[in-house]
């Protein structure tokens, strides 16, 4: 919650600030889509605030409403951390290929972990069930994990671009950091709120117990 609070503080507070070039998110998107070589995607508005996202199953790149008519430093930046995923989709990144894969395993694992371990604590606690039950929900942290160096490696390609584009000037890009690095923040408070719901089940249940 607090990062979350935060990721939207400091967008707001940079969402007041317009670009000195003028230009849209969906135009800085544009641009860095044409520079980079990728033709294959469409750029278009998604409804909500802050739900911008690239989806490389259809290649489509999804800007909210607070970003796709938006000209504030703020709107560039986020962007432009979603034209890195198509620039890393493009040039066949392995973290994000590898978090691709991992998305239907995690999914699994997160929706079994918790019955499974219910159902072991109702047996008796049967450590096997129980021990499946937290394998499973490891997989859950692990997403978080590869999810890291993907959105971090996604702000940097954006700031890459931004700082030698000419799209923002020397005193807009140190905004943009600081947007994105408080986005970034976001995902390793979810790494960390999950590592931590993993050692409290290990506690809990991970033990071998003599009730007798």
């Amino acid at each position: 919650m607090a990062a979350s609070g935060y990721v939207n503080s400091t967008f707001k507070k940079y969402d007041r600030y317009r670009a000195q070039s003028g230009i849209t998110g969906t135009d800085a998107a544009q641009y860095i889509l044409q520079q980079s070589g990728i033709t294959n995607v469409t750029v278009q508005p998604t409804k909500g605030n802050l739900t911008d996202n690239y989806n490389g199953s259809n290649k489509t790149l999804n800007l909210s409403e607070a970003t796709y008519q938006s000209s504030s430093v703020a709107a560039i930046g986020v962007a432009a951390h979603e034209c890195g995923h198509a620039v890393q989709d493009a040039t066949n990144y392995f973290p994000m290929r590898l978090r691709t894969a991992i998305v239907p395993i995690a999914n699994f694992g997160s929706t079994l972990s918790l019955p499974i371990i219910i159902i072991g604590v109702i047996f008796g606690m049967n450590q096997t069930l129980i021990h499946i039950g937290i394998l499973l929900f490891s997989l859950a942290l692990l997403f978080q994990l590869v999810t890291l160096p993907v959105e971090f490696n996604a702000s940097h390609r954006a700031l890459k671009i931004l700082s030698g584009g000419g799209l923002l000037t020397a005193s807009e890009v140190p905004m943009v950091r600081k947007v994105l690095s408080a986005a970034a923040m976001t995902y390793v408070a979810a790494a960390l709120a999950t590592f931590l719901q993993l050692l409290r089940l290990i506690l809990l249940f991970g033990g071998n117990r003599d009730d007798n």
